[in-house]
């Protein structure tokens, strides 16, 4: 029975024109998926008597959509029919909610009373609406420089238009280099930090566009110019002075991603901190040295370091002269204490009133051994920070006395205090008010006090030290006896 119905086209085959005037236009030009589309028939002619309408490249049945008879209005659905489509007199064709399945070549075909046929082709694309696309990478988001290679793929379902987006904007030309010729492939073989970033593509065609969600692009590198700072200015290779018994920061900065692991290390030997500062507090000398820091990046395995010399300064320390108690009593000890001494300390001396040789108490090197001068008591005791004991005061103890001081560089200090001595008018306890009892006179000289030590005698030094000296230690092997004079 279909055979029948069909038999009209099959035999009018040979009165095909030779000239095909009708036109096919879809409506809407470019349908969305789920949109009605018609196409519009144009340039009919003659008295028509059938019309059918095949969707495929050529004229065969297994193409027929439908069969219409003009005189009748009968329809007759052929293979390809889907159910959505439906022949109009004028010869259109109606496709209700049309899918992109329905996309492709259709053809018109017309009989006339004379049995002889017309053709008209059209074309129609049905757009899908786009899903979201998904960015793929091949490998890790997590890539080192110049090492290795980014691959990222723009996966959608659809045939569409690929764009991509770097941090929200177009692709900047030299990354769109590497995209294959599809646009769906971005490859960058040694990526580079400034590549780092967020990476979007979209899919798009006429009636839709889609934008994936963006993955992020990490790139490791580094360390590199690694330096040390302090009050932010880079100090590497340089010599750092610092006073003693004040503080130091050092910050150790570098150009890496991640973050480095720090090392600090002084003088070649390892410090406990791990961190990207290091604080030196209460400067001393044992502090001094070279200080290093060490950066290694965990993720591209390379390593950097700076480093800096760090030392005591000389400058110079106002000193001051505190008597300890500051009103001490006939019979009590009273300790002349200095602050602010110099810390690069050659050589001092005490003197009981001016400082000429006569009145010299003592003398003291920084080690801690002193040498007695002529006005020395016995009862008199220098320290290493030059400050002075004197044990069981008499009234004949007040007055000035001098501190003269020479450091290392030859500068010479004098400093000077006026003690007061109260009178005890209660009688004293044989052992109140004594810190310290050394009879260090007849220990070092005997009862005479003649001592000569290697000072004595000609010279600068001899000159200042003299016969007067009582306590005697071996000094460094060269210092500037000009400096004594």
């Amino acid at each position: 029975m279909a055979a029948a119905g069909y038999s009209w086209l099959l035999l009018s085959v040979a009165f095909l024109s030779a000239r095909a005037e009708i036109t096919i236009t879809p409506e809407p030009a470019e349908p969305a998926e789920g949109d009605n589309l018609t196409l519009l028939v144009r340039g009919l002619s003659g008295e028509l008597l059938a019309y059918s309408w095949y969707a495929g490249p050529e004229l065969n049945l297994a193409y027929l959509v439908s069969s219409y008879i003009v005189s009748t209005g009968d329809e007759t659905p052929g293979p390809a029919h889907t159910g959505r489509e439906a022949v109009r007199p004028d010869a259109s064709l109606d496709i209700q909610g049309a899918l992109p399945g329905h996309s492709g070549t259709y053809i018109l075909q017309t009989l006339n009373r004379q049995l002889q046929t017309e053709v008209g082709y059209g074309h129609v694309q049905v757009y899908e609406i786009l899903t979201q696309p998904v960015v793929m990478a091949n490998n890790s988001m997590a890539l080192v420089e110049h090492r290795d290679t980014l691959r990222l793929q723009c996966t959608s379902p659809s045939p569409a238009e690929v764009r991509w987006f770097f941090n929200g904007q177009a692709l900047p030309v030299t990354i769109r280099l590497g995209l294959s010729p599809d646009g769906r492939m971005l490859t960058r073989h040694g990526v580079r930090r400034e590549e780092a970033g967020a990476y979007q593509c979209e899919v798009r065609n006429p009636v839709s566009v889609s934008l994936s969600e963006p993955v992020n692009l990490t790139v490791y590198y580094g360390p590199e110019r690694v330096a040390i700072l302090q009050d932010s200015t880079t100090r590497t290779g340089c010599t750092i002075k610092v006073d003693f018994n004040t503080s130091l920061t050092l910050w150790c900065v570098s150009r890496s991603c991640p973050e480095p692991e720090y090392v600090w290390a002084l003088n070649g030997r390892a410090l406990k901190n791990g961190l990207d500062h290091l604080n030196i507090t209460s400067m001393t000398a044992a502090q001094e040295g070279t200080y290093t820091c060490i950066v290694k990046n965990p993720k591209t395995l390379l390593s950097g370091s700076a480093s800096v010399v760090v030392k005591l300064s000389a400058a110079a320390v106002a000193m001051s002269i505190v008597p300890v108690p500051t009103r001490p009593t006939e019979g009590q000890d009273v300790t002349l204490t200095v602050q602010g001494y110099p810390k690069d300390l050659l050589v001092y001396a005490w003197y009981r009133g001016q400082a000429s040789e006569p009145n010299r108490l003592l003398s003291q090197l920084p080690s801690g051994n002193w040498i007695a001068g002529p006005a020395h008591t016995g009862r008199e005791v220098g320290f290493a920070n030059c400050s002075l004991l004197v044990q069981k005061l008499n009234l004949t103890d007040a007055g000035r006395y001098t501190l003269k001081t020479v450091t290392l560089q030859g500068k010479t200090e004098t400093l000077e205090v006026e003690l007061q001595v109260a009178l005890n008018l209660s009688p004293p306890h044989e052992d109140q008010g004594h810190l310290l009892n050394l009879n260090l006179a007849q220990a070092e000289l005997g009862a005479g006090g003649d001592h000569q030590g290697p000072w004595g005698g000609a010279g600068a030094l001899g000159t200042w030290f003299s016969t007067s000296l009582i306590f005697f230690l071996v000094p460094m092997p060269t210092f500037p006896p000009a400096a004594l004079e």
